[in-house]
């Protein structure tokens, strides 16, 4: 017996957090999946990009609906654009960052657990836009990533301009 939950979402829907300056969009949480995964829309500016880091426990693949953005793990760094996949291993030094003005992207990891990252680091969104930057708080961040098991491993990207 499953306690998965099926779902159908319109375009839009979901629940919207502000996250280290992205809009993140959950659509299928650990809770709805009986932890089997997390399924959200990520939109991020130019030039956002998380910290070289891994996974301990999560498998992780994009999507990418819109924009460029380069993708780096090990030896391989490609600008992947509309249309294509990246599947980043759990344990694989891995980073990113938004190349074209924006960047949308579906993004799925397995097990369950992202849903739970993006809402303890993030705050609750009113609308779906990508918010203003702030500044963000590299020790809540460690923090928060260690609770989650996620390896923070050197800085994030050089800024772009």
């Amino acid at each position: 017996m499953t306690l998965q939950t099926p779902m159908i979402l319109g375009p839009g829907e979901g629940e919207h957090w502000h996250f280290l300056n992205t809009l993140q969009t959950l659509q299928v949480d650990g809770k709805r999946s009986d932890g089997a995964m997390t399924a959200l829309v990520f939109e991020g500016p130019r030039g956002f990009g998380p910290p070289l880091h891994s996974h301990d426990v999560e498998d992780e693949l994009f999507h990418v609906l819109s924009g460029e953005i380069r993708f780096t793990t090990g030896d391989i760094s490609e600008v992947v654009g509309e249309g294509g996949t990246v599947f980043l291993p759990k344990q694989q030094a891995h980073q990113f960052q938004v190349l074209s003005t924006t960047a949308k992207v579906f993004q799925v990891s397995t097990p369950a657990q992202f849903d739970d990252f993006v809402r303890t680091l993030g705050t609750p969104a009113d609308r779906a836009e990508i918010p203003e930057p702030t500044e963000v708080d590299p020790e809540k961040v460690a923090q928060v990533c260690a609770q989650f098991q996620i390896q923070l491993l050197g800085p994030p990207p050089p800024p772009l301009d």
